[in-house]
């Protein structure tokens, strides 16, 4: 979605509690490194897309235009080009011949549309934006004529030739365009003969991982998937198995946030796999997996070229958010920084679902502070403005946890909000998860990423689903 344009100072950064939601008490243990790495994802095949033009696509993190290295630039405004005139011809042009009686008067023809000028007001101390700015959108064109882009007819020997790589293991090049099934792939991903990009890995991708599984694509808009995630399963010290689930979210305005999100994700999970089988209490393990995920991203700005750490090193440094789920028997904990956010769905639909995270954002502040209803302040274009984030240019790093003991059987819901935009409240995230989510994890992950693509799919969409399983009667309530 595009960054909003001029945007009012915003309240101090920080954790503001959200209305409704349950109290989350923070963790304040010691902190552990992380270890070992997380499962890999298995990607399946995407939509292609059409290869971009010369131009600058626009999805590309947008450099700050502000003072303030934690902000995006802002939506571009209008300013009057004003072109050089043009020397008179040599030769003048013979006038147009008249309009035949009752032809009708041809029109002036349209101006230029004004090019773009920096923002007019900067953003304040301590908000980022997690989307990038985007260009006015063009008046829309009719649609094309069949034979306006007639395409080269394929080599028959060249697709014949394709067709044969995969089986023979074939190198760059290889491989057989998805779109026209006949052009080779070249270096760069795409097709010889249509042009066509072939999907990425990162595009969709999916793993089940015993009782858990996730899901990610990159959704209709976005040109790549910056959103990451990593699943896992280990036991305690007692032999009881705990899952583990980490979503991560890169923040678009931010240089490389898909390689943050994917390392945040990673130093995380590593992280918890690594410290609940020792007996670190499943809380404090997920306070250390945050900053071990911190530490990783920060590691990405110091890997910038040493001109752009000379003059700025911390400037729109790599960022993304996190949240983060483990599971245990009888035992719920969640951890987060930023606006990605864990719900808590029972098997039992007539048990009230309950959203278990609170967002670090703009709008998460005025409802806070009682400035704004929650409606109407996710409705706003400054919504997505983060108060929080991971990265070396976050203001203050402030991981949130909280333990849950419920009472009853059901699924934990571990996304980005390229899901829950289009299921913002728990009741709407309810209705949305299939009944039997906790029996069959991977077919309701993809129900869901289905049910954001259907709305529009205008964000990169990830879920994880982690079922609690049924636990004696008497040990907690959620």
């Amino acid at each position: 979605m595009p960054a909003p344009g001029a945007v009012p100072r915003a309240p101090a950064p920080g954790r503001a509690p959200s209305t409704g939601v349950p109290a989350h008490p923070g963790a304040t243990d010691p902190h552990a490194a992380p270890a070992g790495n997380a499962p890999g994802a298995v990607p399946p095949g995407h939509a292609a897309a059409q290869r971009p033009a010369d131009t600058p696509s626009t999805g590309v993190p947008a450099h700050p235009g502000a003072t303030d290295p934690h902000h995006a630039a802002s939506a571009p405004g209008t300013s009057a080009p004003g072109a050089p005139p043009t020397a008179p011809s040599a030769h003048p042009a013979p006038p147009a011949p008249p309009l035949p009686a009752g032809a009708p008067a041809q029109p002036a023809p349209a101006q230029p549309a004004s090019a773009p000028t920096a923002p007019q007001g900067a953003p304040s101390t301590g908000v980022r934006f997690d989307r990038p700015a985007q260009p006015e959108v063009p008046a829309p064109q009719p649609p094309a004529q069949a034979d306006d882009y007639t395409l080269q007819a394929p080599d028959p020997r060249a697709a014949a030739d394709a067709a044969e790589a995969p089986a023979q293991g074939g190198g760059p090049g290889s491989a057989v365009c998805v779109a026209c099934r006949a052009g080779r792939v070249d270096d760069d991903g795409y097709c010889e003969n249509c042009g066509h990009a072939q999907p990425r890995e990162r595009d969709h991708m999916e793993q089940e991982c015993g009782p858990l599984a996730a899901v990610s694509d990159r959704g209709l808009r976005h040109h790549r998937n910056e959103d990451a995630f990593a699943v896992g399963t280990t036991t305690l010290p007692d032999g009881a198995p705990v899952s583990v689930a980490v979503v991560c979210d890169g923040v678009s305005s931010a240089t490389r946030p898909d390689e943050a999100s994917l390392a945040a994700s990673r130093a995380a999970n590593a992280s918890l796999l690594d410290a609940l089988p020792r007996g670190t209490h499943p809380q404090q393990a997920m306070h250390e997996a945050i900053l071990a995920a911190s530490e990783a991203v920060n590691a990405l700005a110091d890997e910038q070229p040493a001109e752009a750490r000379e003059h700025a090193p911390q400037q729109n440094a790599p960022a993304c958010t996190i949240v983060g789920a483990v599971v245990t028997a009888g035992l719920l904990v969640v951890g987060w920084v930023g606006d990605s956010r864990a719900y808590w769905i029972p098997v039992d639909r007539s048990a009230p679902p309950a959203r278990l995270t609170e967002d670090d954002s703009w709008a998460a502040q005025m409802v806070a502070a009682g400035l704004m209803g929650e409606a109407e302040a996710y409705a706003d274009h400054r919504a997505h403005a983060i108060t929080g984030w991971l990265g070396a240019d976050a203001y203050e790093l402030e991981p949130h946890t909280a333990a849950f003991k419920p009472d009853r059987p059901g699924v934990v819901v571990v996304c980005t909000d390229g899901l829950w935009n289009y299921a913002e409240s728990a009741d709407e995230m309810a209705e949305a998860v299939p009944a039997d989510a906790a029996a069959r994890p991977l077919h309701a992950a993809r129900v869901l990423v289905g049910h954001a693509l259907d709305g529009g799919g205008h964000d990169n969409v990830t879920v994880a689903l982690v079922p609690f399983p049924a636990v004696p009667q008497g040990a907690g309530s959620a």
